[in-house]
């Protein structure tokens, strides 16, 4: 056994194959001064009893991103480390019983298109050609994956901790972490084999992650479920289709039923995510063990026998197999079912790689991404879908249990652009929610706050069930019209809690803020839009800048990306500075007021001078509330962003309603903004607004004082300059049917792949398919049709000229 050592660079603490690719990963940059502590044999949690599911499959790009890598890199592992693997790269098949996940196939068979893998859509005789023990009389179609297939979990943990251990890394087994403490710059890694000193340290502990976490003040944000799969005896049918093919029946996926089927030599496995699903370790009655180490949960087969009766159905030979095995494991889930890679909040030097719910075909990417962004400081993809800063103080243990369970219930459901998912909701609640609820608003989740959707009506359809499609004729589209019409033609006024905002103060916070912003910070009294860029310009963030002095300023950003720019901000901070940043988001609201009779409401209910430009801002007070007054509106109209201590919501709401109903003010909601904003051209953040582009692509130039002393990110955005970017932002109409374009559709040149779209949606204002998107520098001219493909289907796209398609003087605007 080897003996641990006094320092390293970075310590990972878990060895399951996450931790193991991580070590990898890290040696393959280079790092090989890093060890992985292990309190058992590697493999003792999760891995050792996971199916080892290999899909590439994914509705979310970076997810699909990391899963791809996977598979390549376990293609070629087992030669590269010398070790042997069984890798069974069989194909997969999902089913799909319904027109919506024919379009979800679609969706996705596109997304791999772009991604260089070959997803093919099935008919129902393909179906039964790829698979002919299947019953297909109720089916509408599937989808075939070349790259799917299944990998032994131990094999591989194995292969990367040998290539790791090739390269020079440590792995020492049998080694309990008992604490961690900082030490200067450093982290202390305490065991019960003595202390371990290192720069960085990663949390990789699977489903005991949260305890870990603890170590450094840390609630990690999850939960654990009980998942079964069983292991049915050899099918003589599927041995001579076997043995005549030369290879194994293609992974089953009955997504609609919520469960898969996998050869397993010459029988099966099934494993269902069941919706009358078990948490475990949640209650003092059950609480988590002290180790887990290779054991399972008794068997509890009364959960699964809907799906084992389903699947004998669906495949008849199962019905004359034999169960042999059931495994009844742990599994670790977020929020929303997505890992957790990346920084970990709040602590310096400190990373997460953890709470994987599907470990092994997400392992090897994981490796990647987590060695990048603790060697580089950044990753190559954009990560915000797994990055664990996504989560703020709202996730508590309740909300993750919720969630937990609503998620690995609804494993394989389709996410509809308007639907949300009922668990865990009303985390946060503005003073006037019920009172908008009595309007008719229907809400959505922001970083935990509830935020009006969309206004129903009496009679409309106001069911979940209503909200389950994909097209935009869904129960909510003839009142977003309205609410939309209404802001073009009086006033709408749209409750925005949950802004995340900081107060940034002291000597040199000015100077301090422009070598970070690509542009400058306005002066005293006005507001702007800057924009923040990694080392090689790619778009990290946008704030809106409001300076109350000299010196002192509001910072506002996106609700979900409260913590992500705020540990920006304060990672950048220069040692021994004056500057100060507050976190001030719980603090205050925010309410917009827009459209042309906007002024004429406002003029009765302060003093504030209505005249003053557009990006000004001033305090006032209104119904006796101090407030500031922000002359901007991402709706595209006149208008005022109110900003206000929370606590002073109600009041002010009130007093502008009243004030607005003989200038026919109505509530509007989000659905309403993001079709008002896509008629402007407005970005939003981590769809147009990510890291997978620079600002030069993100059509931002305008944004970039060159003449200004140096910011993060000013030469490489110099160098591309003076190069020419490959690709660039562009505003496209598109002649859509009733579908408008998902997010990372692909744009067509014939039979050329030369685009993507970053956000589409229907604009109400002059009632058009409206896309946001990436297009080949070349085409990117006012006018080149090109075509968009859209649920499989394409459709003729036209590029438009570079600026809004509403108001295109922004006349409206500054008015």
């Amino acid at each position: 056994m080897a003996e641990l050592p006094t320092n390293a660079r970075v310590v990972i603490i878990g060895g399951g194959v996450v931790g193991a690719s991580a070590l990898y990963h890290l040696a393959k940059l280079g790092w090989t001064d890093c060890v992985l502590l292990e309190k058992n044999e590697l493999t003792a949690g999760s891995t050792w009893h996971a199916a080892g599911n290999i899909p590439t499959f994914s509705p979310s790009w970076a997810i699909m991103n990391m899963q791809r890598y996977s598979t390549e890199l376990y293609r070629r592992l087992g030669a590269e480390v010398d070790y042997p693997m069984n890798y069974h790269v069989s194909g997969s098949v999902r089913l799909g019983h319904s027109a919506e996940r024919m379009q979800e196939f679609e969706r996705v068979a596109g997304m791999g298109r772009y991604q260089g893998m070959d997803i093919d859509m099935m008919s129902v005789d393909d179906i039964k050609a790829k698979y002919p023990f299947i019953e297909t009389h109720d089916l509408q179609g599937g989808l075939y994956d070349p790259f799917d297939g299944d990998i032994d979990p131990a094999q591989l943990t194995q292969a990367l901790a040998k290539g790791a251990r090739d390269m020079g890394a440590k792995i020492i087994r049998f080694c309990s972490v008992t604490g961690a403490r900082r030490d200067k710059d450093e982290w202390i890694v305490e065991t019960d084999q003595g202390e371990i000193r290192c720069d960085y340290v990663v949390n990789a502990a699977g489903y005991y992650a949260r305890e870990v976490g603890k170590f450094f003040g840390r609630d990690v944000p999850m939960m654990v479920m009980s998942h079964q799969y069983l292991l049915f005896d050899d099918v003589p049918e599927i041995e001579a289709w076997s043995r005549e093919a030369g290879a194994k029946l293609p992974l089953l996926r009955d997504v609609d039923s919520s469960y898969y089927l996998r050869q397993e030599k010459y029988g099966l496995n099934l494993g269902p995510y069941e919706r009358n699903c078990k948490a475990h370790w949640i209650s003092s009655d059950d609480p988590m063990p002290e180790d887990f180490s290779f054991q399972l949960f008794p068997d509890d087969l009364d959960r699964l026998e809907w799906y084992l009766e389903d699947a004998a159905k669906r495949v008849p030979i199962l019905q004359t197999a034999g169960l042999s095995k059931v495994i009844n494991g742990p599994i670790p889930y977020t929020p929303d079912g997505n890992p957790l890679i990346g920084p970990m909040p709040g602590v310096p030097n400190a990373f997460e790689a953890c709470v994987f719910t599907f470990g092994i075909c997400q392992a090897g990417g994981a490796g990647k991404v987590l060695a990048e962004w603790i060697t580089e400081g950044q990753t190559e993809w954009d990560m915000w879908a797994v990055d664990p800063r996504r989560f703020t103080a709202f996730a508590d243990q309740d909300y993750c249990i919720a969630k937990g369970m609503e998620v690995y219930g609804h494993e394989y459901a389709m996410h509809f652009p308007h639907h949300q998912w009922p668990a865990g909701r009303g985390k946060k609640l503005s003073p006037v929610h019920q009172e908008i609820a009595d309007m008719g608003a229907r809400f959505g989740p922001y970083n935990g706050w509830e935020r009006a959707d969309w206004f129903a009506h009496d009679g409309d359809d106001v069911s979940e069930a209503g909200t389950q499609r994909w097209d935009r004729n869904g129960p909510w589209f003839a009142r977003v019209r309205e609410e939309c019409l209404a802001v073009r033609d009086h006033a709408g006024i749209l409750d925005l809690p949950g802004f995340s905002r900081y107060r940034l103060s002291g000597a040199g916070a000015r100077d301090w803020l422009n070598s970070l912003i690509t542009s400058r910070a306005p002066k005293p009294g006005r507001m702007g839009l800057a924009y923040f860029s990694d080392r090689d310009g790619r778009i990290l963030t946008e704030m809106s800048i409001m300076a109350l002095d000299q010196d002192v300023f509001f910072l506002t950003t996106a609700a979900p990306a409260q913590s992500h720019d705020f540990e920006w901000l304060q990672r950048h901070l220069p040692d021994g500075t004056d500057i100060a940043i507050q976190d001030v988001s719980d603090a205050f609201s925010c309410q917009l007021l827009t459209g042309p009779n906007a002024r004429a409401i406002l003029k009765d209910l302060c003093d504030a001078d209505l005249q003053l430009s557009w990006l000004s801002h001033q305090t006032t007070q209104i119904a006796d509330r101090h407030c500031q007054l922000v002359r901007v509106s991402f709706a595209g109209e006149l208008g005022w962003e109110i900003h206000s201590k929370i606590d002073d919501t109600a009041a002010i709401f009130d007093a502008l309603m009243i004030a607005g109903h003989s200038h026919g003010l109505k509530p509007f909601g989000m659905f309403a903004l993001n079709s008002l904003r896509l008629e402007k051209g407005y970005r939003a953040w981590k769809t147009d607004l990510s890291t997978d582009y620079t600002l030069l692509e993100g059509g931002m130039a305008r944004f970039i004082k060159w003449d200004k002393p140096d910011f993060v990110g000013k030469a490489a955005l110099e160098a591309q300059r003076q190069k020419g970017v490959s690709k660039c932002f562009v505003t496209l109409i598109i002649e859509a049917d009733d579908c408008d374009a998902p997010y990372m559709s692909t744009l067509w040149l014939g039979d050329e792949v030369v685009g993507e779209i970053t956000s589409g949606g229907w604009g109400h204002r002059i009632d058009k398919s409206i896309a946001l998107g990436m297009l080949r520098a070349d085409l990117a001219a006012a006018g080149r049709e090109i075509e968009a493909e859209i649920f499989g289907r394409r459709f003729k796209a036209v590029v438009q000229e570079d600026q809004p398609l509403w108001d295109p003087e922004n006349k409206r605007l500054r008015s």
